[in-house]
């Protein structure tokens, strides 16, 4: 297939999408790192959550809101969603001509950095888990480190119920953490965007002796590399904005999102796709 060039310059946005609004995390970090660069986020909700799907499935999905943000005239693509990373960069990077960053390799990098007994825990999606993408990462960095996975597919239904600090959610989560903190990690991975969200109440659980590293910084960086190196950081006279579109109304958790990131998010646009399948 053809590479789908990218018709804009260093004016254009940068183009963020995730299944739904965990990916405003990255956005957060975008905006405070890189305050010049315009946003255009696409939350893909008609079809949240991807975690569940075939790697086919989020290859599609993927490449269709991809599509949708080429349109907006991106110069770049973030896949703020640690799933379509997991599984569908490599896809999109055969297909459209313009840089496209992950988050995993960025999170990966961070969790090496940050350990100090090489014992590292990863939480995710279902499918992220299966692909064993941190895994690889983290063991191209330090082949010699232990990883400790667990899917976790209970935890952003419960971040979009916007259920932070409910005891319910502090049952889940130690279900899930507790075997990998019996395993002795010092480090813990939030590998979906969705976790920082959640991200006192893992603290708790985890302990003081817990380092956690969720990828939102650390993409940010990776982020503002690329922008240097092919020459598209905005002009510093440019004034940054965001514009969030959404693939089905979900009002409500949205609102609850810009409150905990302190974003402002002005009107919100709806873009259409395929039907959830």
């Amino acid at each position: 297939m053809d590479l789908l060039d990218s018709p804009s310059d260093a004016e254009g946005p940068i183009g963020v999408f995730d299944s739904g609004i965990g990916g405003l995390t990255v956005v957060a970090a975008l905006r405070e790192l890189l305050p010049a660069e315009r946003i255009f986020y696409i939350g893909d909700t008609a079809r949240v959550p991807y975690g569940g799907k075939s790697r086919r499935t989020i290859e599609r999905y993927s490449v269709e809101i991809a599509g949708l943000l080429l349109a907006e005239q991106a110069k770049l693509i973030v896949v703020a969603c640690n799933t379509a990373s997991a599984l569908a960069v490599p896809r999109l990077k055969q297909i459209f001509n313009l840089p496209v960053q992950g988050v995993i390799d960025p999170g990966a990098a961070a969790a090496v950095r940050a350990s100090r007994n090489g014992r590292i825990g990863v939480i995710g999606t279902r499918a992220t888990i299966a692909s064993r993408a941190y895994e690889q990462a983290i063991h191209a960095l330090a082949p010699e480190a232990e990883v400790f996975a667990e899917a976790c597919p209970l935890l952003v239904p419960l971040i979009e119920e916007a259920w932070f600090d409910d005891e319910v959610t502090g049952q889940v989560l130690h279900r899930y953490l507790d075997p990998l903190l019996a395993g002795g990690i010092d480090t813990l991975v939030l590998g979906c965007t969705h976790y920082p969200l959640l991200r006192e109440a893992i603290a708790r659980v985890a302990g003081p002796d817990v380092t956690l590293v969720d990828s939102a910084h650390n993409c940010a960086l990776a982020v503002e590399d690329i922008l240097r190196v092919r020459g598209l950081a905005a002009p510093a006279r440019q004034v940054g904005s965001l514009d969030v579109a959404l693939t089905d109304a979900t009002e409500g958790f949205l609102r609850v999102a810009e409150q905990a990131l302190e974003l402002q998010i002005g009107d919100v646009k709806l873009r259409a796709v395929q039907a959830a399948g």
